[in-house]
């Protein structure tokens, strides 16, 4: 009697494992959802990228490829206009990323760490500038660089993206900076070491995971930007995004399979930068500050 009514029965144990695979479910499910939202694109401009042109623009188009070609890519190598492209992408981007980082981690250093008269307000005004919209800001960028001869140049470039960068990367490494202990700025000081040696040797050590997100944020930034490269730089110093809609999109026609190689190779360094830099991104701040 007592072993039918066990198994007619079932356990308390049973009865609360049931929600927990069902919201095991779901949130695989929602994860399932989320990632073919984010990778359907990619992988459309793959098959994109891999189909002939004359098939390219069947109707209705195949999910799954019959006939594969790498003649576009192949192309790619043979186009220096393209490479020249890459080219100014790497400095402008890499120029601005490393400014953009130098100059956002003293500002959020003296944000986080000092209190004087209108730091509240400095804070809010940095904050606020994200609120213009940057093709406002397009036209009288486009006046100040034409009167002092900038325009046409990567000064142009880079001093407008590292204005568009900085806003969000003192905010980023201001929050980073208010983590770290202010008993180890305390300790330096106690030991002799002045305020500019004291951010050098502990604070920027300590916020590295964070400085390399800021300029990662701003290196993407500039890499991507379409309306800045094309207005205030001349054809030979344009960036990727311009150089490629001048290279492939016509009046008349578009080559949307030799438009979607470029586009997928240009994004490779990028997703290496990630993949590289990932392990520092996810490191703790203050692993190892204090010993003992």
């Amino acid at each position: 009697m007592t072993v039918t009514l066990s198994a007619s029965v079932p356990t308390t144990s049973a009865r609360r494992r049931k929600p927990v695979n069902r919201s095991r479910v779901a949130a695989w499910i929602a994860v399932a959802v989320i990632g073919l939202f984010g990778l359907a694109p990619v992988y459309w401009l793959v098959v994109t990228a891999l189909t002939p042109d004359e098939r390219a623009f069947s109707f209705p188009p195949s999910l799954i490829p019959t006939e594969i070609t790498f003649d576009h890519f192949a192309k790619l190598a043979e186009n220096q206009q393209l490479f020249g492209y890459l080219v100014n992408s790497v400095i402008v981007s890499v120029i601005t990323a490393v400014l953009s980082v130098i100059v956002s981690a003293y500002m959020a250093y003296a944000f986080a760490k000092f209190r004087y008269r209108g730091r509240r307000s400095l804070m809010h005004l940095v904050l606020a500038s994200q609120l213009f919209p940057q093709a406002l800001l397009l036209v009288t960028l486009y006046a100040v660089f034409s009167a002092t001869g900038l325009l046409g140049s990567y000064t142009a470039l880079i001093l407008s993206f590292t204005t568009f960068t900085l806003p969000l990367c003192v905010w980023m490494l201001k929050g980073i900076f208010d983590t770290v202990p202010s008993t180890l700025m305390e300790a330096a000081a106690i030991d002799g070491a002045s305020r500019w040696r004291t951010l050098h040797t502990i604070a920027l050590p300590l916020a590295a995971p964070g400085l390399i997100a800021a300029g990662l944020f701003a290196f993407v930034r500039a890499w991507n930007d379409f309306i800045f490269a094309l207005t205030l730089a001349d054809p030979a110093r344009q960036t990727l995004p311009p150089g490629l809609v001048h290279t492939y999109l016509g009046e008349f026609q578009t080559a949307w399979p030799d438009l979607m190689a470029a586009s997928f190779v240009v994004s490779l360094p990028v997703i290496a930068a990630f993949m590289f830099l990932q392990r520092y991104l996810v490191g703790g701040l203050t692993a190892g500050a204090v010993k003992g």
